[in-house]
């Protein structure tokens, strides 16, 4: 299952970040992420067997200024990621990827005309897709970054 939720706020210092904007951010990044894993590890764990990759960012690892909300929703999103690793039974991976650089819409919202030449999500999917496949649950609890 690749678990892919992402909304960022508009970049400001976070106490110029509207209240529902934080909320936003947070329900979809942490809490969207948190439903869609309740959902599917059930029949995974059932079945003995399933890899889920949250997709997290480098902002997930590291900081930057006027992305707070963003950062803390991935910041989180890595950590209960890993505690979910390890009460996953043998035969299931759960990991976070962060995607690195890719030119979205949503890049564009946090950098504006400052966007460095990144590859489009197509390149990306065209590098990325048979790494995700070839994931088992070796990659439990992984760390993983896919530039």
């Amino acid at each position: 299952m690749f678990n892919n939720a992402g909304l960022i706020n508009q970049p400001a210092p976070l106490w110029q970040v509207p209240p529902d904007e934080m909320r936003a951010v947070v329900e979809v990044n942490l809490l969207g992420v948190t439903w869609v894993m309740r959902a599917f590890l059930p029949a995974m764990v059932a079945a003995g067997a399933g890899v889920i990759v949250n997709v997290s960012s480098g902002w997930g690892r590291v900081t930057s200024p006027e992305v707070a909300p963003y950062c803390a929703s991935k910041w989180g999103l890595e950590g209960l990621t890993r505690a979910v690793s390890q009460e996953v039974p043998d035969g299931l991976a759960v990991l976070t990827l962060s995607p690195g650089v890719v030119g979205t819409d949503m890049l564009r919202t946090a950098w504006g005309e400052a966007v460095p030449t990144s590859p489009t999500p197509e390149a990306w999917a065209r590098v990325a897709v048979p790494r995700l496949l070839a994931l088992g649950t070796e990659a439990n609890g992984q760390v993983l970054t896919i530039p």
